[in-house]
């Protein structure tokens, strides 16, 4: 029988050959949510730093971003 290993590099395999198409999109995502993550975690850390300073709590915080064009050609 297969072990763990081999069974998750079987899938692993699966996944990719049959999602080709969507795999950039995939990563693509990923990318953008790891840095909103990433830009998260450093608002937090800098509103612990300076709780009395900066905008209020109710204020909106603006995350950048890239605006990507998709080609949609087939």
């Amino acid at each position: 029988m297969f072990g763990i290993g081999e069974l998750t590099i079987l899938l692993l395999v699966i996944v990719a050959v049959l999602a080709v198409k969507r795999l950039p999109d995939l990563v693509r995502s990923a990318g953008k949510a790891a840095r909103i993550l990433k830009s998260e975690k450093q608002a937090l850390k800098d509103e612990g730093r300076s709780e009395g300073e900066g905008p209020s709590p109710s204020a909106p915080r603006v995350i950048r971003g890239e605006t990507t064009e998709r080609d949609t050609t087939p």
